[in-house]
C-alpha cells in the first residue's frame, strides 16, 4: 500500500514538471513563430528570433527567481497564500513592465564594457545573445538549487564575458565592475541593518509594553505612514522615472503627502482592529496584514518596471541592430519586444516561482507579519538611500539581507533573555520554587525599562554576594547560543552571490565563441 502510495505521489509530481515544462515551451515556441512571422528571413532573421526566444526564456527565469524577493516575506508571514502572492505579482509586474518600463533601455547593462571597442554589428549582436543565454542559465541554475540571486549581476557578468571574449580585457570598465563587487556587502549589510532596526522600534515601542494594543494604536498608524512614504517616493524614483521625471525632493514631498492621508486613514483602522483583539503579542501581527498587501504588490510593480530591462534590454538592442544596421547604447522597445519581457516574467512566476518564495519566506528563519513588514520597509528605505548616495544595491541582496537581519536579531534577543532567565534562577537558587516561578512570572510580564530595574538590582546583590563571576557569565553565554538562522542556506546563497558575475562571464564567453563558430564563414 505504501509502495503504491509513492508511486501515485512520485507520477503525480513528474505530471505537475511535465505541465510547468510543456507551458514554458509553448511560451517560447509561441515566441519564435511570432518572430519568424515578423522576419524576411535570411541570417538576421535567424538571429533575431533566436534573440527573441532566449529573451522570453531569460524573462522566465527572471519570474522564477527574482520576484520571490517582493513577495517571500509576506507568504512566509502568512499575509496572503501562496496562489494570492503569485496572482498579485504576476499582476503588477506585467503592469510595472508595460506601464513604467519606458520606451528606452540601455542595451550594455550599467556602462560594463566599452560600445566601441567593439568591433562590428555582428559582433555585438553575437554579445548580447551569448550574455541573455548566459544569464538565463545561470539563473535557472540558482533557481534549481533554491538561491535567490541578483539578475542584475547575471546580466552584468553576461555582458562583461561576451565583451572580454569579443575585444579582449580592455573593453571592461573595471571601475564598474568594482562597485557591483562591492554591492555584495552593501546591500545586504544595509538591508539587514534597516529591517533589524525597524523590528527592534517595534519591539520597544509596541510588543515589549505591557498594555500592546494602546502602544500598537499609537505606533502602528505611524509606522503604516513610514512605510507609505518610503514606498511612494520608491516608485517615484524607481517606478515613474521613465513616464515622468521626477526629482528626489519632488519624489521626498509627495512621499509626504501620501504619507500624512495614509496616517489619517489608517488611525481609525487600527483604532477599531484593535478594539476587537486580545492583548497580546500575536494580535500585534494582524494590524500589519494589509500593509504587506500593499507592499508585495508596489514592490512587483517597480521590480517590473525596472528588472524588465534584464530581459529586454539585449533583446532590444539586438531588434535595433538588426533594424537600423548599427550599434547603440540605448534602444527603442517595441511593444513586442516588452510583452515578451512581461509575460515571461508573468509565467516564469507562475510556474517556478513557489520554490524560491518558500526558501526566502520560509526557509531561511521563522518571519511573522511584523518581521515580513520590517523586510519590505528596508527594501524600499535602502534603495532610496543607495540611489542617493550612488551606491550600487541590488533588490535581491536587500530583501534577503532583511530576512537575515531580523533572523539574527532574534537570536540575538532570545539568547540574551535566556542569560537574563539564568541570572535570575542563579540569584534565587536558594529560594523556594514558587518564589523563583512568582518571581519570573513577574518578570515576563513587565515592560522593558522594569525588567531593566529588576535585573540592574539582581546584579547588585550578585556582586555584593559574589554569586556569579565572570567565568560563570561566560559559560551561560555559551550554553545559550540560540540559532534561528539556517546557517547552510546563509553559506549558500552567499557563494552564490560571489560567483554570479564570474560564472555568468565564463559561461558567456563560452556561448560567444560558439555562436561566431556558427556564424563565421
Amino acid at each position: 500500500m505504501m509502495r503504491t502510495e509513492r508511486i501515485e505521489s512520485a507520477t503525480q509530481r513528474n505530471r505537475e514538471e511535465l505541465f510547468r515544462f510543456g507551458t514554458a515551451l509553448l511560451f517560447i515556441v509561441g515566441i519564435m513563430l511570432f518572430t519568424i512571422v515578423r522576419t524576411d528571413g535570411g541570417t538576421d532573421g535567424i538571429l533575431l528570433v533566436a534573440a527573441a526566444m532566449i529573451g522570453g526564456y531569460m524573462a522566465m527565469n527572471i519570474g522564477a527567481n527574482d520576484v520571490a524577493n517582493n513577495v517571500g516575506p509576506a507568504v512566509g508571514s502568512h499575509a496572503i497564500t501562496l496562489t494570492g502572492a503569485i496572482l498579485i505579482a504576476a499582476f503588477f509586474e506585467a503592469g510595472g513592465a508595460l506601464i513604467a518600463g519606458g520606451d528606452v533601455v540601455g542595451t550594455i547593462k550599467s556602462g560594463i564594457i566599452d560600445p566601441d571597442l567593439v568591433a562590428d554589428r555582428n559582433t555585438f549582436i553575437w554579445i548580447m545573445i551569448a550574455a541573455l543565454l548566459a544569464a538565463a542559465v545561470w539563473l535557472n541554475f540558482a533557481t534549481a538549487i533554491g538561491a535567490p540571486v541578483s539578475t542584475t549581476h547575471s546580466i552584468v557578468g553576461g555582458v562583461l564575458g561576451g565583451g572580454i571574449a569579443a575585444a579582449g580585457w580592455n573593453i571592461a570598465d573595471w571601475s564598474v565592475v568594482g562597485q557591483i563587487a562591492a554591492s555584495w556587502v552593501i546591500s545586504p549589510l544595509m538591508g539587514g541593518l534597516i529591517a533589524a532596526g525597524f523590528l527592534f522600534l517595534i519591539k520597544r515601542s509596541i510588543t515589549y509594553k505591557q498594555d500592546v494594543l494602546t502602544a500598537a494604536n499609537r505606533m502602528v498608524p505611524v509606522l503604516v505612514a513610514v512605510m507609505a512614504w518610503a514606498f511612494s517616493t520608491y516608485l517615484m524614483l524607481k517606478g515613474v522615472k521613465k513616464i515622468i521625471a521626477v526629482s528626489f525632493p519632488a519624489a521626498l514631498l509627495i512621499g509626504g503627502v501620501v504619507a500624512v492621508l495614509v496616517y489619517v486613514v489608517m488611525r481609525p483602522h487600527i483604532a477599531r482592529m484593535t478594539s476587537k483583539l486580545e492583548n497580546t503579542k500575536a494580535s500585534v501581527n494582524e494590524l500589519f496584514t494589509l500593509p504587506l498587501i500593499f507592499a508585495a504588490a508596489l514592490l512587483s510593480f517597480a521590480h517590473g518596471a525596472n528588472d524588465v530591462a534584464n530581459a529586454v534590454g539585449p533583446l532590444a538592442g539586438i531588434n535595433e541592430a538588426i533594424t537600423e544596421g548599427g550599434i547603440s547604447t540605448t534602444a527603442e522597445i517595441p511593444i513586442w519586444v516588452m510583452a515578451v519581457g512581461a509575460i515571461g516574467i508573468a509565467l516564469g512566476l507562475a510556474l517556478y516561482g513557489p520554490k524560491l518564495i518558500r526558501t526566502v519566506g520560509s526557509e531561511i528563519t521563522e518571519l511573522d507579519k511584523t518581521r515580513a513588514f520590517c523586510i519590505a520597509m528596508a527594501a524600499a528605505i535602502t534603495v532610496i538611500i543607495a540611489s542617493q548616495l550612488g551606491l550600487p544595491v541590488s533588490s535581491t541582496h536587500i530583501a534577503v539581507g532583511g530576512v537575515f537581519g531580523v533572523g539574527f536579531l532574534r537570536e540575538y534577543i532570545k539568547s540574551s533573555y535566556a542569560r537574563m532567565l539564568d541570572e535570575i534562577r542563579d540569584h534565587h537558587a536558594d529560594s523556594d520554587p514558587e518564589e523563583i516561578e512568582e518571581f519570573l512570572a513577574e518578570f515576563e510580564a513587565a515592560d522593558v525599562a522594569t525588567k531593566g530595574d529588576m535585573l540592574r538590582e539582581i546584579k547588585a546583590q550578585a556582586a555584593a554576594e559574589r554569586l556569579l563571576g565572570k567565568q560563570e557569565r561566560r559559560g551561560l553565554g555559551r550554553v545559550h547560543r540560540i540559532e534561528l538562522v539556517k546557517r547552510n542556506l546563509l553559506l549558500r546563497i552567499a557563494a552564490a552571490w560571489i560567483i554570479t558575475v564570474p560564472v555568468a562571464a565564463v559561461l558567456s564567453a563560452m556561448f560567444f565563441f560558439m555562436i561566431r563558430g556558427m556564424m563565421l564563414p
